[in-house]
């Protein structure tokens, strides 16, 4: 997912002459003067040097020291691609803010904050990662203002979320996990696979849409409705298309312009702005019209019960169109949300977005589907809790510990306890998973690699994207051939194959998990 909106264009100013030496660091009222230099060696060398500044940290007790140090190591922006995409975004607005709110003039002024993403930008070309003492480092000024008190609520903040995180993944690992091979996917049964241009009234050209029709439909008359998320290309996901052919039903995976891999590099480029807003927008009526023509049986696809089922974004379209209304109070969770900077969970940047930008008003049920998929989905602002109208459909979602844009505890566990009231409903945790796990490009991790417009390392990708995958499919076939015998798994579960373990989680196990690491 990238975090996209509309774009910030500004001149790049030439790399500061003269970067900053010197800092004033307030701590309880105190501002001490301090060596930039010296800051970096108490960071890096637990402590080491800063002679002034030692005492007034020994005041502070060593969780909040370690905090800090952490803190001002911890990246800002990672991986270059994706921090320019942060960079000319919406989500820049609330970055910008936390970093002012640390770091300022020594007359307590703000930076420019032309200033600061011109660094930061000349910061993502010399390196992967740019960590809040990096940015120190670069910026321009004889001598900058480092609020330490702030810096000390912010760490306690972020490691506080980090515990929790933790917490869950020490949960999932001590639990006892018995081998389950997976069945080897039949892809080599046929399946036709088609391609079509849909016209569609708020487009002015078709919607490109990817059909694959199997050899011999099940007689559950289900189809489904697959949907990249933001950024994301069909190309991503049509090893899952082809898998639920095989598996006998039909799927219609869509094409988002506007949303999707080219839209990105358009952003990248300087060539276009982007408005995440109106790309959900865009995507809901893309999903209609698909409804639509498959209602008037102009897509040659058997099937009358449509599944949804999307990754990051579409599944967001998903939960929309299924008619979960967002629950009230969305901008006083978004203002508390963006005040806890750092975040340990980007997607909720997006969600605040949307909610500014109105994105979420009015939405009424487009369909009422036979269920709900989501992969790496999110919405915990947008349902806290019991929601107004409960997702009376079977919901499955599926998301990864290694996730950092939309992490499980959050956006799928309290997904779930939030909006899965049918007793089909469950959630998959798979550890060593990532939000880029679904992804896969080409057939081989070199091709993957080449063409991939994230480049994401292994770090983001996950452990063994495609065992992981191997999980995906096998839990999606499973719960949708579940659909048709009102199959409930009455206890929650957890299984291992192969290097990879997974965890699935009914309703009732979901809302114990939430309660555990609240």
């Amino acid at each position: 997912m990238g975090l996209l909106s509309s774009l910030l264009l500004y001149p790049l100013s030439p790399w500061p002459l003269r970067a900053a030496e010197r800092l004033e660091v307030s701590i309880e009222g105190v501002v001490l003067p301090v060596e930039v230099r010296d800051l970096r060696v108490w960071v890096t060398q637990e402590g080491a040097g800063l002679s002034d500044l030692r005492p007034w940290m020994q005041l502070l007790d060593p969780e909040s020291r370690i905090g800090v140090r952490q803190l001002l190591q911890a990246p800002v922006l990672t991986r270059r691609s994706f921090g320019e995409q942060v960079l000319r975004s919406w989500a820049a607005g609330p970055l910008l803010d936390a970093i002012g709110a640390v770091v300022r003039l020594v007359d307590g002024d703000r930076i420019g904050s032309d200033v600061v993403l011109a660094t930061l930008e000349q910061l993502l070309q010399q390196r992967p990662q740019v960590s809040t003492l990096d940015l120190l480092e670069a910026l321009p000024g004889q001598q900058l203002r480092l609020d330490l008190d702030g810096l000390v609520l912010a760490a306690s903040r972020w490691r506080a979320e980090l515990k929790r995180h933790q917490a869950l993944m020490a949960g999932l690992s001590r639990s006892i996990a018995p081998a389950r091979p997976l069945s080897p996917s039949r892809l080599s049964d046929p399946v036709q696979r088609l391609s079509i241009q849909l016209s569609v009234a708020h487009r002015s050209n078709p919607l490109a849409l990817r059909l694959w029709k199997p050899s011999i439909p099940r007689g559950d008359r289900l189809w489904i409705a697959l949907m990249p998320g933001l950024g994301g290309s069909p190309d991503h996901l049509q090893w899952l298309a082809r898998h639920l052919a095989t598996a006998g039903w039909p799927v219609v995976l869509l094409e988002h312009p506007g949303s999707d891999a080219a839209a990105v590099q358009a952003l990248l480029d300087g060539r276009e702005s982007f408005d995440g807003a109106r790309a959900l927008q865009q995507r809901q009526r893309d999903l209609e019209a698909v409804l639509q023509a498959q209602d008037q049986k102009r897509l040659p696809l058997p099937g009358d019960r449509v599944v949804l089922l999307g990754h990051s974004m579409g599944a967001l379209t998903a939960l929309v169109a299924a008619g979960n209304r967002p629950q009230s109070g969305m901008e006083r969770r978004c203002r508390q949300a963006l005040a806890d900077l750092p975040l340990t969970n980007l997607s909720r940047l997006l969600q605040c977005e949307l909610v500014e930008r109105g994105a979420l008003r009015s939405r009424s049920r487009m369909v009422t589907p036979a269920a709900v998929v989501g992969l790496n989905s999110l919405g915990s602002l947008i349902w806290p809790g019991q929601p107004s109208i409960p997702q009376p459909n079977p919901l499955l979602l599926i998301g990864g510990t290694l996730d950092l844009v939309t992490p499980p505890l959050d956006e799928q566990i309290g997904l779930l306890a939030a909006l899965g009231q049918h007793p089909a409903s469950r959630v998959v945790v798979i550890e060593g998973a990532s939000h880029f796990s679904p992804i896969r490009v080409g057939e081989s991790a070199v091709r993957s690699r080449d063409d991939d417009l994230f480049r994401l390392g292994e770090e983001f990708v996950g452990v063994n994207p495609q065992r992981v995958q191997a999980v995906i499919a096998h839990e999606v076939v499973e719960f949708l051939s579940g659909l048709s015998t009102d199959a409930v798994s009455a206890v929650d579960q957890h299984w291992s194959d192969r290097g990879v373990r997974w965890h699935r989680f009914t309703g009732a196990g979901a809302e114990e998990l939430r309660r555990e690491y609240q």
